[in-house]
């Protein structure tokens, strides 16, 4: 296994735990969330449907790992926590609700490095 291959695997791991976290605690409805959100301007109705987007972004990034899967589909799931996550942090941005944006920053980030890394291998 090369170091980009490595890389590759624990930064997906990565990127797909924290999304299923996330998206755990959308479904939960923990107060956390329901405040962020309400905060931000996102309604209470919209978190089923974010949780289920994050559990499929979750589940191509794991697919897209395995050498029967063409690797399009991780680089795709990829690409999709992306773009939900820049709406994330553009919601806060839009808001000012700048004290917690290194959540959806950092979940950002990882999407953005597995991204990189699905493309690159």
């Amino acid at each position: 296994m090369t170091s980009t291959q490595l890389a590759l695997l624990v930064v997906t791991l990565l990127t797909a735990g924290v999304n299923v976290g996330t998206a755990a605690t959308d479904l939960a409805g923990a107060r956390f969330v329901l405040a962020s959100s309400a905060e931000v301007g996102v309604p209470r109705s919209w978190l089923p449907w974010l949780a289920a987007l994050k559990l499929a972004g979750a589940a191509g990034l794991l697919l897209g790992l395995f050498d029967a899967a063409p690797r399009a589909l991780g680089a795709a799931a990829a690409c999709s926590l992306v773009l939900l996550y820049l709406g994330a942090l553009a919601f806060h941005l839009r808001a000012r609700v700048l004290y917690n944006l290194a959540f959806p920053g950092f979940y950002f980030i990882t999407a953005v490095a597995s991204l990189a890394l699905t493309v690159s291998s």
